[in-house]
């Protein structure tokens, strides 16, 4: 993984400060053998010089560590970041045809309005919104402490958020608040409107047809799905495809 400038910084500044103990320790060393008038104009030679040693150095570190990545290196970087965020809704909706639950929990983050009205089957709803037109970033000790006790009822699933849409920042502004507080969540590959209007955007041609309503419920509950088999172009594993 790419190391991050604030990471640089922070290696950086503490370099310099090892640096700056050792030199003021080997000065003030150097300054006690040379006390008299004669001898000042060794001292500032050797003075000058140190210094100039260090900052030399830390010109030659800052520069080193500043050096741009490659493509390769940024390339790799995107995917790693992908796939530790990103989960597929094609996988999660296969989980969901055969009745798998465990493993993951689905955060709603609509409001609390429209997840009643309609939502995924299993997700429970943790609203970012107060109403469809209003945000309750503002609400952070609330958001908060319901993911903290969504997790402690959930030790060993990964808790995947989803919103309103593909491009839709809801779920990355709570996610970064959440990180805040080191707290993880991993993030679905759609929004609520790709799941409920675009189902044949995302499902694979060719596996027996299925119909978003069979994984949609309306309420306060998270329902529970009907298993029924249906066979996949995915390979196994958790989240595959």
């Amino acid at each position: 993984m790419i190391m991050s400038p604030v990471r640089k910084f922070i290696k950086i500044i503490s370099l310099f400060r090892i640096i700056g103990v050792f030199c003021y320790v080997f000065i003030k060393n150097i300054i006690r053998k040379f006390s008299n008038e004669a001898n000042r104009a060794i001292k500032t030679i050797i003075i000058s010089s140190i210094i100039g040693a260090v900052v030399g150095s830390g010109a030659t570190i800052i520069l080193q560590n500043n050096s741009k990545p490659t493509k390769q290196e940024l390339i790799k970087e995107f995917y790693e970041i992908e796939n530790a965020v990103h989960v597929s809704p094609h996988s999660v909706r296969q989980k969901m045809s055969k009745g798998q639950t465990d493993g993951y929990v689905l955060v709603d983050l609509r409001s609390q309005e429209e997840y009643e009205k309609e939502h995924i089957i299993t997700a429970v709803n943790i609203p970012a919104y107060k109403d469809p037109n209003t945000s309750a970033y503002d609400e952070k000790d609330r958001i908060i402490g319901q993911f903290k006790e969504l997790i402690k009822n959930n030790p060993d699933k990964n808790i995947i958020v989803y919103c309103y849409s593909m491009p839709c920042m809801t779920g990355r502004k709570i996610g970064k608040m959440l990180t805040e507080q080191g707290i993880y969540v991993k993030h679905l590959g759609i929004g609520w409107n790709e799941w409920r209007y675009f189902w044949n955007l995302w499902n694979h041609d060719g596996e027996t047809k299925t119909k978003a309503e069979d994984y949609i419920i309306s309420g306060k509950e998270a329902g529970v799905p009907k298993a029924q088999e249906l066979p996949s172009p995915c390979g196994k594993g958790e989240f595959g495809c």
